[in-house]
């Protein structure tokens, strides 16, 4: 019984490990000054000389990374292109 619980316990903490690699990061780049989002947890490395002096997240959309992108006050703003059209939808004239 004692091992079936350890087992159940052990599948669950790696179910959760698994979960937590994926999702969205907001990083501050130095050397571009600009904020980017990446999907891969960022190394912050400021204090050593890197270029990545602030991370955020995880986010678990993109959407959502956008938006504390926007909140954030080092972030320069980002114009997002409009969104195009489909070809379906008709043009008026």
């Amino acid at each position: 019984m004692k091992s079936l619980l350890l087992a159940g316990a052990m599948m669950v903490a790696t179910g959760t490990c698994a979960l937590a690699q994926g999702g969205y990061w907001v990083v501050g780049n130095r050397a571009t000054s600009k904020c980017e989002i990446v999907t891969s947890n960022p190394v912050v490395n400021a204090q050593v000389g890197g270029n990545i002096w602030f991370g955020t997240g995880p986010y678990q959309s993109l959407d959502d990374a956008k938006l504390a992108r926007s909140t954030i006050r080092g972030c320069p703003a980002v114009e997002e292109p409009p969104a195009e059209t489909s070809d379906n939808e008709k043009k008026s004239d």
